[in-house]
Parts: C-alpha cells; sequence; structure tokens
C-alpha cells in the first residue's frame, strides 16, 4: 500500500483550497486563456508560494497548477509540445518544492491535477459536460496528459471537476491503460447530479472494478449540495473526498463570480460524520479558511 493511500485510509486529510483563488490574492493575472496553468511558465515561484500557503495553513495535499493545463490548450498559444510536456512536469516540481520547505509532522503529499476537457476551452463547459465528443476522443485528450503526469512524480493523479459519465469512462479506460499510477476520481455536480445531469452513484460505480482509483468525491460543488451526495459515494468501496467550491458561481462571459459564498468551515464535520475520508476546498476557497478545516479535523481526532 503507497504511502497516500495508507494515509487516506488512515484519515481524515486535510486537502488545499483554490489555487487560482489564491494565486490571484498573491497579484497573478489568471485572466489568459491558460488561466493558472499560464504560470507554469511566467511565474513559477508564485505557484510554489501558494503552495506554501496551503501547506502552513494545515493542508497536508498540494493540488498541481496543471489543472487547465494540456498539450491542445497550450499549442493554442503557440507552445511547442515538447515544452507543454515539460511544463506539466513542473507542476508536479513546484508543490513539492513547497512540500519540502514545510517542516511537518505528518507526511505531505502531491496530486497531480487533471481536470475535464471543459477546462481546456476556458468557455466554461467545464460546468455542463456538454462537449460532443464520444469516449474514444475525450480519450485522445487526456492521453497525452495522464502519460506526462503519471511519470512526473506525484503521489496520485487528481481525476478532479468531471461533469459527466462519458468523461468518466473515458479516464479510468486511460488510468487502466496505464497500469500502476494511482488517482483519485472527483465528479462536479449540481441539483444532485452530474453537470450533465446524470446519476452521480453510477460514475462512482463505474470506479469500483479498476484498482488504481484509491478514493472518490466532489468538488467544484456548492457545499450546500454535499449532504444529499455523500451516500451515493461509498458505492465505488473507496473513501471519500469532499472539497466543494465556495458556493459561488462562474458566469464563463463575464468570467467572474457571482452570488454569495456558502463554504463554512464548520460544515466538515457534517461530512467526517458521513464518512468522508479527506476535507478541503476549491475554486474561492482560501488558505485561512483551510485553517479552520485543519482545526475542526484536529478537534475530531481528539475527541
Amino acid at each position: 500500500m503507497t504511502a497516500f493511500r495508507s494515509a487516506l485510509c488512515a484519515g481524515p486529510l486535510v486537502l488545499d483550497g483554490g489555487l487560482a483563488t489564491q494565486l490571484e490574492a498573491l497579484g497573478q493575472d489568471l485572466s489568459g486563456h491558460l488561466w493558472s496553468a499560464g504560470l507554469l511558465a511566467e511565474a513559477p515561484e508564485a505557484i510554489t508560494a501558494a503552495h506554501l500557503d496551503f501547506f502552513r495553513a494545515g493542508a497536508r495535499v498540494a493540488t498541481t497548477a496543471t489543472y487547465q493545463a494540456s498539450f491542445d490548450g497550450f499549442a493554442s498559444v503557440g507552445v511547442p509540445r515538447s515544452e507543454v510536456a515539460t511544463l506539466l512536469r513542473r507542476g508536479v516540481e513546484l508543490a513539492d518544492v513547497a512540500r519540502q520547505r514545510v517542516d511537518a509532522s505528518e507526511p505531505l503529499f502531491v496530486a497531480a491535477s487533471v481536470g475535464p476537457y471543459g477546462a481546456a476551452l476556458a468557455d466554461g463547459s467545464e460546468y455542463t459536460g456538454d462537449y460532443g465528443l464520444d469516449v474514444a476522443a475525450l480519450r485522445a485528450f487526456h492521453r497525452p496528459r495522464l502519460e506526462v503526469l503519471a511519470d512526473a512524480g506525484a503521489d496520485v493523479l487528481a481525476l478532479e471537476t468531471i461533469p459527466c459519465l462519458a468523461e468518466v469512462e473515458a479516464l479510468l479506460l486511460e488510468l487502466e491503460r496505464l497500469g500502476g499510477v494511482e488517482a483519485w476520481l472527483s465528479l462536479s455536480c449540481a441539483d444532485g447530479r452530474t453537470r450533465r445531469g446524470e446519476d452521480p452513484a453510477v460514475a462512482w460505480a463505474m470506479a469500483r472494478d479498476v484498482p488504481q482509483v484509491v478514493a472518490v468525491g466532489v468538488n467544484c460543488t456548492d457545499p450546500q449540495e454535499i449532504d444529499a451526495l455523500l451516500p451515493a459515494a461509498p458505492q465505488a468501496g473507496r473513501p471519500v473526498l469532499v472539497y466543494p467550491n465556495s458556493g459561488e458561481g462562474w458566469d464563463p462571459v463575464a468570467r467572474t463570480w457571482t452570488g454569495d459564498p456558502s463554504f463554512r468551515p464548520g460544515q466538515v464535520d457534517g461530512w467526517l460524520r458521513a464518512g468522508a475520508s479527506a476535507v478541503g476546498g476549491c475554486c474561492r476557497v482560501t488558505p485561512e479558511e483551510i485553517g479552520r478545516v485543519a482545526e475542526h479535523v484536529r478537534a475530531r481526532d481528539l475527541d
């Protein structure tokens, strides 16, 4: 059993929060087509600083700045294919540098983020899953990035914010093809369904027969929806992760967040009682909030 899998089973683990949110707080401009992935080339030191902020707040897992990084996405702004592979590996290296700078009493981990196809389009379609692509096309898109990240030295791949069953199937098939690398599978949901309107229990059940999947869960979802989603996750027979966004909505046209946040660190108490093995945040969840999540986890351990 790997160190990450052992830590997850021993749980609960504290995940990090919104990396892009913290990068913006550090003064970085993420308005470009590549979002935070552009900083892999332009400001790598800022990425390390953001990871450090989350580790120092109490996170034990850093999720890399590769969510929106893809061969197609970088090619659209003129980055050669050979350089894309270097940038993907750099995402893992930067998180590892941050980990090495923290004097932690418990092991820290690096999760290589693998975002959905829609993230590379930068048009908000990761919130609908309406791609018009079949499983074969989605496999072809994800394959080169997965191959690089699987060999980059991360503790686990984070297959995250996945909005539809077709993409779940594509990623699981590619994960089986890769062999030994471990991954978690996390869905993005709304109104109790995947963003595409499908039953999330089906997706989690699909992961049951893929031994490389070490956990399943839900992320980039309104925190008010988590309680209703959690009962279906154990169908995968795996530990469960929960890392919702702030509860605000994303307007892909105006490229801005709307509404009021509803993420409250105290909500993790209920998620842990419901069986979650790892808790954290996604978009718009800050290191300060992750610090309070960590306090709730520590308090639970002392009970």
